[in-house]
């Protein structure tokens, strides 16, 4: 089994930053696609961000330029710097990742608890 913890979220002041991280633990041989998603009230869980194993970045148009996904693969982290952040921006993040516990097993998604980010005066 694999754990997901986020960290990092909290109240920031429109125009600030936060950097969320993202730890998983447990049954882990390797990992492949990462990424962070957000859920609003009243709103569907939307993607903000994914990495790929080898690096390859996607963002939601919504965080172009202003938010930036990371990896640490030999400490099986993710990262997401938001900078410039909006009202707009509040919502729980989750993280997700995919992992196998061993190299002849299957990739599994698996997802965090959440972190709530407020961004507001």
């Amino acid at each position: 089994q694999v754990q997901l913890v986020e960290s990092g979220g909290g109240l920031v002041q429109p125009g600030g930053s936060l950097r969320l991280s993202c730890a998983a633990s447990g049954n882990i041989f390797s990992t492949n696609a990462m990424g962070w998603y957000r859920q609003a009230p009243g709103k569907e869980r939307e993607l903000v961000a994914t990495i790929t194993g080898v690096g390859s970045t996607k963002y939601a148009d919504s965080v172009k330029g202003r938010f930036t996904i990371s990896r640490d693969n030999a400490k099986n982290m993710v990262y997401l710097q938001m900078n410039s952040l909006k009202p707009e921006d509040t919502a729980v993040y989750y993280c997700n990742v995919d992992a196998r516990g061993g190299k002849m097993s299957t990739y599994r998604t698996y997802w965090g608890q959440g972190t709530q980010v407020t961004v507001s005066s």
